[in-house]
């Protein structure tokens, strides 16, 4: 389960950034970007970042995921398409191989809420 792994890379990520603040913000919420081309589970990587966040700075933080899917380009035919995972990774018309692949490999945050003492605030890392 490589959810575990990424979500330890994760909290270090946000670990760092908490520790550089000068006043320590109380952290709201937390916006990933995941493509389903990474082969991340959303629901294991959830799992995963509620039992490693208990006990720390990050518990009770909301995990906001946001599924990006993955989107193919078809030079032959000129056309976007939605590669099934698993199933058929060639263009469903022409059947030329996946080679230009728009999106669904994206993996990162996309920013965190918090609040200071006096204002609410995003950041984007």
């Amino acid at each position: 389960m490589h959810e575990t792994d990424m979500t330890k890379a994760l909290i270090l990520t946000v670990k760092d950034w908490y520790e550089s603040q000068l006043e320590k913000p109380k952290i709201e919420k937390i916006h990933l970007i995941v493509g389903q081309f990474t082969c991340v589970e959303p629901v294991s990587l959830q799992f995963a970042f509620e039992v490693q966040t208990r006990n720390t700075f990050l518990a009770e933080v909301e995990l906001v995921i946001k599924d990006i899917p993955l989107v193919a380009f078809c030079h032959t035919c000129q056309q976007e398409y939605k590669p099934e995972i698993g199933l058929q990774y060639s263009c469903p018309d022409c059947n030329s191989p996946m080679e230009d692949i728009r999106s669904g490999r994206e993996l990162k945050i996309d920013r965190i809420e918090y609040s200071s003492v006096n204002t609410y605030e995003n950041v984007s890392l």
